[in-house]
């Protein structure tokens, strides 16, 4: 089962592409508003933990 900080990530992933699909400014990988580079932002932000987490787990 997925973890919250996973789900949270996905989330965040998931709410900016429905804006950049709607946004006239904003491309898939290139925020350009002011509501887009905040919802990439967040997005970032937690991918960056999830990954980092993912590599300070033990080595199975």
């Amino acid at each position: 089962m997925p973890d919250d900080l996973y789900k949270r990530y996905q989330a965040a992933h998931r709410a900016y592409r429905a804006h950049a699909t709607s946004c006239t400014s904003c491309t898939s990988d290139s925020p350009v508003c002011p509501a887009g580079q905040r919802l990439h932002e967040g997005f970032a932000r937690l991918q960056d933990a999830y990954l980092t987490r993912l590599k300070q787990r033990p080595q199975r």
